[in-house]
């Protein structure tokens, strides 16, 4: 159903939930693409959030819920709902526990925890996003991911808020149980780390920044790899034999290896482009749009298809297309 003038007094007769109509999603993507959305609305406070949500949802309005916008791929149309966005981003000392509200960066909890002097995190310096996407996509980097500090997550399902331990998580590689139930929404996350050096931290930090800011400059429109690398024991045998040991790290092989033997480098349609020294980074080169957008990751899916039989599945999540892309 259409978002009706009484359902847009409701949510903005809710304290501290900021509204807008008509705001172009492309600003709120870190590939700045996007059409607007009918109502969007945002809150650093997590009553304020569950309330709106909860009134989304028995209206049955069209809604979707994001938050940093590293990851999304907006339709050029835009999305005819309701777009929230939970904004809160506290991040409080627990002795060697920090409790950190969703919506803070995940730069900004790399960075404290390391000013604090407390390890585990220092390696995921420079991944763009928010905690709760971080924790719902299990982000990770350099052998170390998210499921190795979370030990609580508190979220809610649209009527309660409830919290879960590590293991009711379901945390496997770049999986977690809120992706498989989409509808439960991260609010905040207790995370445990080890006290060590501030300042060697920091060095570890910044290394791992440099390597990665020159891979993935800040200022460019991508959302970093856009497929998931993948197990070697989950591809066919066939696929295995064809991998050059060199290739594996830590039981994976990265996305870009299959890439680069399709000849995806490079590869552009208008203002999308395949990354030209990285076979599984696709950026917005100026003025692109979703629909060159899908079509790029569409043709590399059918390359690899062809040529290694088996498919490769995206990182990022689509908003406002009807039907949605199909990940593998």
């Amino acid at each position: 159903m259409p978002v009706t003038s009484a359902a847009f007094h409701r949510l903005a007769a809710i304290e501290q939930l900021t509204i807008l109509t008509d705001s172009p999603l492309a600003n709120y993507t870190r590939f700045g693409l996007g059409g607007p959305a009918a109502i969007f609305a945002d809150t650093t406070s997590a009553d304020a959030f569950v309330e709106a949500l909860r009134i989304v949802r028995k209206l049955s309005l069209p809604s979707v819920v994001i938050g940093g916008g590293s990851n999304l791929v907006v339709s050029d149309e835009g999305f005819d709902g309701v777009v929230l966005r939970f904004s809160g981003s506290r991040i409080v000392q627990e002795g060697t526990r920090l409790q950190i509200e969703a919506g803070a960066s995940l730069q900004s909890v790399v960075d404290r925890s390391v000013a604090l002097g407390l390890r585990g995190m220092e390696t995921l310096t420079g991944i763009p996003g928010n905690l709760g996407a971080a924790i719902y996509g299990n982000a990770g980097a350099y052998g170390h991911s998210m499921q190795e500090r979370v030990e609580q997550v508190t979220f809610t399902d649209g009527e309660a808020v409830k919290t879960f331990g590590n293991k009711d998580c379901q945390f496997h590689y770049r999986e977690s149980i809120f992706k498989d139930q989409k509808n439960w929404i991260i609010l905040s996350a207790l995370l445990h780390f080890t006290e060590d050096d501030a300042e060697k931290l920091t060095k570890i930090a910044y290394d791992i920044r440099e390597i990665r800011d020159a891979k993935y400059p800040p200022s460019m429109k991508c959302a970093g790899s856009i497929f998931k690398n993948l197990l070697v024991a989950e591809l066919p045998a066939g696929v295995q034999a064809q991998i050059p040991p060199n290739v594996v790290r830590e039981g994976k092989v990265p996305s870009a290896w299959f890439l680069e033997q399709v000849g995806a480098k490079g590869l552009r349609r208008g203002d999308i482009q395949v990354a030209s020294y990285h076979a599984n980074l696709i950026y917005n080169d100026g003025h692109g749009t979703a629909s060159d957008l899908l079509a790029v990751i569409a043709e590399l899916k059918r390359r690899i298809r062809e040529r290694f039989d088996f498919e490769v599945e995206e990182e990022v999540q689509y908003v406002g297309f009807e039907p949605a892309p199909v990940s593998a």
